[in-house]
Parts: C-alpha cells; sequence; structure tokens
C-alpha cells in the first residue's frame, strides 16, 4: 500500500521496513517527479518518462507542413513553413525547439507522431488514468512502470520514489514500494534532526545485522548518501521552471549512479483551449515549447554523452488537440499527437510515422487518427533499450513499434 501524504511531508511505504522516509518543500505546482531504484542487477538504460498533462499539441510542436489540410484547418495558428526548423517538407519542428536542434542534427532526438490511445476519450482524468494503467480490456490495476520495475527486478525497499508531488502518480500503482521527495535537497528520514538523529540510529542499529535485515537500511542510507550536491556539468543551464529543477534532480541522480531505473516527471500546462498563438516568442505554445527544450537540452548537456548513452527519455501526453483551431485561437481536446524521444540509443534526426492525413475524411471526430499505439513505441524501447524480452506483463497484448526508432544495447 502506497502512503499518501501532504505536500510538506510524504512517507515510504510500510513494505520499505524502515517507514518514515520523508521530503519537505516543494518542486513546484504543475511538476512532479517519481524515480525507482534499481537491482544492482539491472543493466538497461535509465527511461526518464516526461508526462506533458493536459492534452500537448503535437500538431504544433512537430507540424505536418506538407499536408494542406493543416493549413486549412488552423489559419492562424498553424506554423508557416518558413518559420518551421529541420524541416524535411512533410514535417518541421516548431521554432521555439531551437534549443534542440543539436540533438535533433546529432541524431539524438525523434519523434512519432500519429501516436496515442486506441480509445478516444476527452477527459483529462479518464485519458490520464488509462494512458498510465496501459491495460484497457484487463482487470489489470497497476500502472506500467511499477509492471516495468517487477520485470526488472527492481523490487527492493526503495523500488520507487516521487519527487515534487504528495501522492504518487499513476504510473508507480502497485506493489512496488514507493517513496515521495519534495526535492533532492531536502530528502531525509521524517524526524530526523540534531537532537533525533534517527538516520544515524538507523546506520547502527543495523550495522552487525543479518544482510536480510541489514539489506533495507543499507539501501536507505544509499539514499540519503546520495543526496550530497552535485552540480549540474559542461556548462548545463536550466531554466529556472519547476521542469528545469526536476530534470536537474533526475541528472543528479543519474551522475550519483545510484542505479536509478525510471524516473517519471510531470509536466502540466498544456491545455490550450485558447490563446494558443502563433509561433513567435510571447505566445503560449511558443513559450511553453522553449521552457521545455531549454530544460531538455540542459539534462542532456549535463549528463553528457557517456551518461546519455544510458538514458531514453520520451514524452507522453493523455490526448492532442483537435485539429481545427476554435473561436479562441486554440485548439480543443483531441485524439492523436505527437511524442519526443531522446537519448543516446535514439536513431533520431527524424519524424516516425504512419501518417494518416488530415483530409476530413481522414479525421476522426475531428480528430487526427492514431495509426501508433503509444505502448507499441515504448515497448520498443523496452525491448531495445531496457533489456525486456516479451512485453505481455507490462503491455498486455501489445506488441513492439517496428519502426526502428532505437538501437538495441550492446
Amino acid at each position: 500500500m502506497k502512503l499518501p501524504g501532504c505536500a510538506e511531508h510524504v512517507t515510504l511505504s510500510r513494505r520499505s521496513l524502515l517507514g518514515a522516509a520523508a521530503l519537505s518543500g516543494l518542486a513546484g505546482a504543475g511538476v512532479s517527479t517519481q524515480l525507482a531504484w534499481a537491482d544492482p542487477g539491472y543493466r538497461g538504460d535509465t527511461l526518464v518518462v516526461l508526462s506533458l498533462h493536459g492534452g500537448f499539441d503535437g500538431l504544433s510542436a512537430i507540424a505536418p507542413i506538407g499536408d494542406t489540410d493543416y493549413y486549412k484547418a488552423r489559419p492562424t495558428i498553424a506554423v508557416p513553413k518558413s518559420q518551421v526548423i529541420a524541416g524535411d517538407g512533410t514535417f518541421g519542428l516548431h521554432p521555439a525547439l531551437a534549443p534542440l536542434l543539436p540533438l535533433w542534427k546529432g541524431g539524438k532526438l525523434a519523434a512519432v507522431h500519429a501516436v496515442g490511445q486506441a480509445n478516444p476519450t476527452r477527459s483529462h482524468f479518464a485519458a490520464m488514468d488509462a494512458m498510465e494503467n496501459a491495460a484497457p480490456g484487463t482487470s489489470i490495476r497497476s500502472g506500467w512502470l511499477d509492471r516495468m520495475l517487477g520485470v526488472t527486478g527492481a523490487t527492493g525497499p526503495l523500488a520507487g520514489v516521487s519527487l515534487g508531488a504528495a501522492m504518487p502518480n499513476r504510473l508507480f500503482a502497485g506493489p512496488a514500494p514507493a517513496v515521495s521527495m519534495a526535492a533532492i535537497d531536502k530528502f531525509k528520514l521524517a524526524g530526523d534532526s540534531a537532537k533525533r538523529p534517527m538516520a544515524e540510529a538507523l546506520r547502527q542499529m543495523y550495522a552487525d545485522a543479518p544482510p536480510l535485515l541489514a539489506g533495507p537500511a543499507a539501501a536507505a542510507g544509499k539514499a540519503l548518501a546520495v543526496t550530497a550536491s552535485i552540480p549540474p556539468a559542461n556548462g548545463a543551464n536550466y531554466p529556472d521552471t519547476d521542469l528545469g529543477a526536476a530534470l536537474r534532480d533526475v541528472a543528479r541522480l543519474i551522475k550519483a549512479k545510484a542505479g536509478l531505473v525510471t524516473a517519471a516527471v510531470d509536466c502540466g500546462d498544456w491545455d490550450m483551449h485558447d490563446a494558443l498563438g502563433t509561433a513567435v516568442k510571447g505566445q503560449r505554445m511558443y513559450d511553453n515549447l522553449a521552457d521545455l527544450a531549454l530544460a531538455l537540452a540542459a539534462f542532456a548537456t549535463d549528463l553528457g554523452p557517456a551518461a546519455m548513452s544510458s538514458v531514453t527519455l520520451l514524452t507522453i501526453s493523455e490526448f492532442g488537440r483537435r485539429v481545427a483551431e476554435n473561436a479562441s485561437h486554440g485548439a480543443d481536446h483531441g485524439h492523436g499527437n505527437a511524442m519526443l524521444l531522446l537519448g543516446g540509443g535514439v536513431r533520431g534526426g527524424k519524424v516516425y510515422t504512419e501518417w494518416p492525413g488530415l483530409s476530413p475524411g481522414a479525421l476522426v471526430a475531428g480528430d487526427l487518427a492514431v495509426t501508433t499505439d503509444y505502448r507499441s513505441v515504448i515497448g520498443e524501447v523496452l525491448q531495445k533499450r531496457c533489456g525486456l524480452g516479451s512485453l505481455s506483463d507490462v503491455f498486455p497484448g501489445v506488441k513492439p513499434s517496428s519502426f526502428g526508432l532505437a538501437a538495441a544495447r550492446g
């Protein structure tokens, strides 16, 4: 059972045997992060899942400039062909993503378009709940990252960590133990102080204990030790945003070589029913994408090529936006969307898709059709980069995509 807590104080689950691990502080409204610690035997990539809550507009981020119906449907908010970057005549990146252009050209950043869930729903809650559960039509109620951890063997007392949120994300719902953090710098055992040195008492209590009993205490001690300050490297300059702070903390844990298996970062404010805006600075979509790009670029710079060779970051969102703009120069809840993939094993510099087109007859109730299940994209990453075999225990009934978007680990 995972234990809820207030934003200032969230504890370990009782299955950790240690209880009372907590954090104070707040990473910021709109962003939450969850982390999971590996058993020593795990040799796959660290998987970073960035949830773009609110309904990310993939048609703006990865503009289908070669589809004339795109410009008919969005006469004021479509990204002009003249303004896209990395355009290939069919798709182009929104100009606000310019900080990511070196990664795109270097083959470390890719996109997948017309991706999403099989069953359309325009309810934020229902769509995100289904996406994070990722087992429609079954009785499974756990989150898919929790199931991934079970397959990888990451089942120790610190198998899951949440940073920046009062309660663990649905992605980690299930039997894997979980810890919640407000921020890495605030990580401590609940109640630990100069007058009550609980952490030191815990270390002494289990110093001579048998491995079965000492293991959880040692894991907790290691977790506390890696919170020592590790500054950004390689000149990385994270934006002063909630997302920048969250990704900086994820990079710190990766650089600490603490055995991180997966991190789930939650970034909101993508629900743009109005004032989505044109592709210029000061407009809502432009500014949000610019913040996203700066944070991702800093993350890659901070880790450097060596560490990034064993990291894969991907984005998900509960649904996309309608193809046609509305009267408020925004776009309402839609269906098909785009995902971004960043990492040393990503075969980047291109958009992977089975493009259905945006003609009226190709749309699904006014939305971009989904031709690729988002789980199949993640499934390809799980198999090629995280060392999973069959996907049945994580994504029942799903086969990995055959795009070849990731290189197999050696």
